[in-house]
């Protein structure tokens, strides 16, 4: 048996509400989460973004559930930055909105939607 600690992909398996962000990370269901996060119907997991602009690998958990989602925020740290073309087109195909916008207010649209039992995802990059 091996001594080495195994790491495992951070996953919060349900939807939840934002209760907090900031400070680098994420609240939500009495957990907290260090880092970026992206939220889709399966769940909430933990996101290795080194940047605020989202790529097809940051994407993946709203492409394997895009049956389910209908708007797709993104939160882009405290500056509103445009998504990438390829991944509007390849969102737009799976017939998924988007819309980019301040973590912030990413955050509180989410809440808003999922409240409202909306067909919601998210993709919330970490602010300091």
């Amino acid at each position: 048996m091996s001594d080495a600690i195994k790491m495992r992909e951070a996953h919060f398996p349900g939807r939840a509400p934002i209760d907090a962000y900031g400070n680098g990370g994420f609240r939500f269901a009495d957990m907290s989460n260090r880092g970026s996060i992206i939220c889709v119907p399966s769940g909430i997991y933990g996101l290795e973004m080194k940047t605020p602009v989202p790529t097809m690998e940051d994407i993946k958990h709203v492409l394997d559930e895009a049956d389910k989602i209908e708007v797709f925020l993104v939160g882009t740290g405290e500056n509103l930055l445009r998504l990438p073309e390829n991944l509007r087109m390849v969102l737009r195909k799976k017939h998924i909105s988007t819309d980019t916008m301040s973590t912030g207010a990413a955050v509180r649209t989410f809440n808003v939607l999922l409240a409202e039992d909306r067909a919601v995802a998210a993709l919330l990059y970490a602010v300091e």
